[in-house]
């Protein structure tokens, strides 16, 4: 490659008669987005920096209105005028670098250097003008026409999430490479030409990007999109090889000549390679940018549902004598009832939203008659059949007609006898449909005493004019836990003991959907209750209940946003039942960059986490476990979903251009981009990794050198699984494979043995290993530059390398507290500046935490372990705790401080308000300052203290958080006799764990104290004979009690 690339437009041949058409015209589009940039930059730079155009004024007058006039026309050949543009680009950055210079007041040779170098740049731009070649007249400007008119899309309304667009997630990524590319020293200018040239070309794509995000595409849409994705994915990660190259030559260029010229010359190398692969990625690009994508109905056929998925007709209402089930809708019921008896005095709705069946009249009617309802609304409004409304007068404790006010629904006047009956009277007013919202809207907004409206709607977004006195509820699926509760409930009879083994089955069955969990209990109780009975009922209902999902299967298909639909694909390489752990999901779509932050402050783990509750609130992902404390845990897709989207993913080539069994499979057709082992024999990858297959260095070269993941479900709990994994690794990458690897997720397979040929995946940036034991790491892991997050949780290493804070990228370190992990560091060391999770790490004397540690300022989840010998821990204690006071993003801490016998020991904390996103504190330790119990934020949702030494009752100074949901008291944490839950205190404790609580003796809850319990843990206390008598018949509070041995 000649870095000056000066073409000859002489011996250029091209025969005019045969040019594609639909490439000029692409390029056209790249041009008009390229010069008038580069004419802003030049007038920008002339009105503040008029000085640096002394000595070549006319040259630069001359281009720009050679530039200004090739704009108005564009008769030139397009690929050859944007060349021209990004040259007089680079002129003008030179510019701006000589009015840097004379501000810094280089010397006058450097100076003069710099003249000498635009005064040749601007000859050679100035003798490439006049030999531009033109198009020909039928392809000029005034003749060109789009492939692609963007009035030929069929438009959908879709719900896009806080402003997140597929352009987002596919541009800013390579914007912000392009960016750091620029802004290191001594690019050359064909470099970076080739750099700025496949960003504009995806800048020229934006529109059109975000015109996609409105429209149904046919299904090789999302293959056009998939392939776009991984471009730009490979622009991305291409830049970052470049800048980590570039960062490693230049610190071997001060350890003398001869590394200094080696160094040059690798420099002069890594350019040549990365404006080779520029070429090759815009090449890319283009090629889809013409081939572009259209809509499902470009002829503005009909866009009947039925035409793809099947009738999405209404789902008839199930009628029911039962009384709705309580247990399944508790935490439902509990958040909607805070919402209806604040103290706001004006009139409120609260919509209960979510897809058809998932309970929104039975929730709705749990509430109207729950009793703290009815006390606090003296009238209570509902449908009851039509336009029929029932009041109920809570001071006559019954139900009467509405129509006794009149037939207020049919005129003017009798709607201001309704305006003046809600005005002077509280009333809750439960609507299950939008027909009769209107007219209640005008009777009710003026109303000051509190009233309120529950509107149960399957609408995704409300009326403009509730948005500002609305808080709506989302309605998800419900978990496995409940909806065993709800299949129980609507049975009506008991379940023999035998049949026990198939509620995991009930309840995954039914997607957590209560209209199918509904039907399910229905058409078993019309069965012999035999396994030979239920099994084939389940069989067969298996095959049948996609048929219920038809709304959610056409709102994924037409609605759901382009990036979205590529972060619902994920799930589908998890197994079948596979409950997902939601950090593991949220990591791992940050891994691949499936998202974006959006905001300065806003980290891509926070996008993706709320990109995970909009598909939980749209019924499209089952929340399966939630935590003690109510956030989520698990996660999984519906049966019917899953089949429907798994075809969805392969038609989109997210797992890769093949098929699973062997016989479908051809060199041609075998680019795999994530690899999953589900130890599937009739997967080709199976012999590769399982089996006997008789491989060669190269034999497994085609099949794995473009895959970006490879997630392992091999959880055989023996060597083997270790030893095969580790095999396969070792084999595919020395035959080249797995070079661009992002995510190696090894999580539960036991003692992977990883090769030292590990340290090739310098892409690489998720390597999870959590729950394997593996007992060693390669030394080679201090290679893997661009690892963002480490997770070695629950293995068996007990030691690290200084070498492992090379990895300047890591913002997510989890080692394993119960082994004591322990970091080899000196003080000195230069920690990764973007580390945000730092869990498990044992901090002894040796542990350089002031002036090391301490350093560490973005830290959000941080979890560690004091021990020490005595007279050190105390000082090493003090430096964490004044450590900890610096973390202003800090969400999350766990302190434990114990001795050398393992035995808690002091833990001597300031206090913590200052800490306002902190939200989970766990705390191992004596504490030597009490007081801390009344100075932990107010945004503490989940606490846990052990072995604390708290002689004066905590409840009552923990009884003032008004976000704390879970609290645990273990062992000697409170050493008292007597224990005291006041009325009013705890508003949202939902869970609550006293654990070898000795002295206590005695527990006293006053009267409608703990109304938000939901689950009561009480063990080993061996002084306490019995719960407090007032929540014993609590309905929905769950008590286990285990008395002491």
């Amino acid at each position: 490659m000649k870095m000056n690339d000066t073409p000859d437009w002489d011996t250029i041949d091209r025969d005019w008669d045969t040019i594609d058409r639909a490439e000029v015209d692409d390029s056209r589009d790249l041009v008009k987005l390229v010069l008038p940039r580069v004419i802003e930059k030049l007038c920008v730079v002339w009105i503040q920096e008029p000085a640096v155009f002394v000595g070549v004024e006319e040259e630069v007058q001359w281009i720009q209105r050679e530039l200004m006039h090739a704009r108005l026309k564009y008769s030139y050949v397009p690929k050859q005028l944007m060349d021209v543009a990004y040259d007089f680009e680079d002129v003008i950055d030179d510019l701006i670098l000589r009015s840097a210079a004379k501000q810094r007041r280089k010397g006058n040779w450097e100076r003069c250097l710099l003249l000498i170098r635009i005064h040749k740049k601007l000859e050679l731009i100035k003798s490439k003008i006049p030999a531009l070649p033109h198009l020909p007249y039928c392809m000029d400007a005034h003749s060109a026409c789009s492939n692609y008119s963007i009035e030929e899309i069929v438009w959908s309304d879709i719900f896009l999430i806080h402003g997140q667009s597929v352009a987002n997630m596919v541009v800013s990524p390579v914007e912000e490479k392009v960016s750091a590319l620029l802004a290191q020293e001594a690019i050359h200018p064909y470099t970076k030409k080739k750099a700025m040239r496949v960003l504009d070309k995806l800048r020229s794509l934006n529109g059109f990007l975000k015109g996609l995000e409105s429209v149904e595409l046919a299904d090789g849409g999302m293959v056009w999109m998939e392939e776009l994705s991984h471009v730009c994915l490979s622009a991305v990660v291409a830049i970052e090889d470049f800048i980590n190259r570039t960062q490693q030559l230049t610190k071997r260029s001060w350890m003398g000549p001869s590394k200094g010229f080696l160094s040059a010359f690798g420099k002069f190398k890594s350019q040549d390679k990365l404006a080779v692969e520029m070429d090759k990625i815009y090449a890319k690009i283009q090629n889809l940018s013409i081939h572009r994508p259209t809509a499902v109905n470009p002829q503005g056929q009909s866009r009947n549902p039925k035409s793809t998925l099947g009738s999405t007709a209404l789902m008839p209402r199930q009628p029911t004598t039962q009384e709705p089930d309580l247990a399944s809708f508790g935490d439902d019921v509990h958040a909607m009832i805070a919402r209806l008896l604040t103290d706001d005095e004006s009139f409120r709705v609260i919509p209960i939203m979510g897809m058809q069946g998932t309970g929104k009249t039975t929730l709705a009617n749990l509430i109207f008659n729950h009793k703290a309802v009815v006390d606090h609304f003296p009238f209570a409004v509902r449908r009851s059949d039509g336009c029929r409304l029932q009041l109920r007068n809570k001071e006559e404790l019954m139900e009467s007609d509405l129509s006794q006010l009149g037939d207020v629904w049919s005129y003017d006047d009798e709607m201001q006898r309704l305006k003046a009956f809600f005005i002077n009277n509280r009333s809750l007013i439960v609507l299950d449909d939008s027909h009769l919202l209107y007219d209640m809207l005008e009777v009710l907004p003026d109303t000051l005493n509190g009233s309120r409206m529950i509107l149960t709607t399957c609408e995704k977004r409300l009326p403009p004019n509730l948005k500002m006195k609305s808080d709506p509820h989302q309605l998800r699926l419900r978990t496995d836990e409940e909806s065993w509760a709800l299949f129980t409930h609507a049975l009506k009879f008991s379940i023999p003991p035998e049949l026990l083994k198939l509620k995991d089955e009930i309840a995954k069955r039914c997607g957590g959907l209560p209209l199918l969990i509904v039907k399910l209990a229905e058409a078993l109780s019309h069965k012999d209750a035999t396994i030979e009975e239920w099994s084939t009922a389940l069989q067969q209902f298996h095959h049948d209940q996609q048929q219920l999902w038809p709304n959610t299967l056409y709102k994924i298909h037409k609605d759901l946003s382009l990036y979205m639909r590529r972060c619902l694909f994920y799930f589908t390489l998890f197994p079948q039942d596979f409950d997902i752990p939601a950090r593991r999901l949220i990591t791992l779509w940050v891994a691949e960059d499936l998202v974006q932050p959006e905001g300065e402050n806003e980290t891509p783990e926070d996008v993706a986490e709320r990109c995970l509750n909009f598909l939980i609130a749209q019924g499209m992902v089952q929340v399966t476990k939630k935590k003690l404390n109510g956030n989520v845990k698990m996660v999984r897709l519906p049966d019917a979903l899953r089949q429907y989207w798994s075809s969805k993913a392969q038609q989109a080539t997210f797992l890769g251009v093949h098929t699973n069994t062997r016989s479908g499979l051809s060199l041609g057709t075998s680019r795999i981009r994530r690899l999953v082992d589900h130890l599937d024999k009739e997967d080709i990858s199976f012999d590769h990794i399982h089996g006997d297959y008789n491989t060669t260095s190269t034999s497994l070269t085609p099949y794995y050198e473009d895959v970006l993941s490879f997630l392992s479900f091999d959880t055989r709990k023996e060597s083997k699984p270790g030893e095969e994994v580790g095999n396969f690794l070792r084999q595919s990458i020395s035959s080249g494979g797995f070079l661009v690897l992002l995510v190696l997720d090894l999580e539960n397979v036991f003692r992977p043995k990883l090769p030292e040929a590990i340290g090739k995946l310098t892409r690489l940036r998720y390597l999870g290993l959590r729950s394997t034991f593996l007992e060693v790491l390669p030394s080679s892991i201090s290679k893997l530059q661009n690892v963002q997050t480490l997770d070695m949780k629950h293995t068996s290493i007990n030691t690290l390398p200084d070498s492992i804070w090379k990895l300047q990228q890591l913002r997510h370190l989890y080692l394993s507290e119960s082994y004591r992990s322990k970091l080899m560091l000196r003080h000195g060391t230069n920690f990764p500046t973007f580390l945000q999770t730092l869990c498990g790490l044992l901090v002894d004397e040796e542990t350089p935490v002031r002036d090391g540690l301490d350093r560490l300022f973005d830290i959000r989840k941080l979890g560690l372990t004091i021990s020490s010998k005595q007279e050190a821990i105390t000082l090493q204690l003090q430096a964490v705790v004044d450590w900890v006071l610096k973390l202003n993003q800090l969400r999350s801490l766990r302190l434990k401080s114990i001795d050398e016998s393992n035995q808690p020991w002091d833990l001597e904390l300031k206090p913590l308000v200052s800490l306002v996103n902190l939200s989970y504190i766990y705390l191992l330790g004596q504490l030597k300052n009490p007081s801390i119990m009344s100075q932990f934020p107010y945004s503490l949702i989940d606490l846990t203290l052990s072995g604390s030494g708290l002689v004066e009752d905590p409840m009552q100074s923990l009884d003032k958080l008004p976000n704390l949901r879970s609290l645990k008291l273990l062992a000697k944490s409170y050493l008292g006799k007597n224990m005291l839950c006041s009325l009013g205190g705890f508003p949202q404790l939902r869970v609550l764990k006293l654990w070898k609580l000795e002295q206590l003796e005695e527990w006293n809850v006053e009267k409608g104290a703990l109304q938000a319990l939901r689950h009561l843990e009480i063990r080993f206390c061996r002084s306490l004979k019995i719960p407090p008598a007032e929540l014993l018949h609590r309905t929905l509070l769950k008590i286990e009690v285990i008395p002491a041995q």
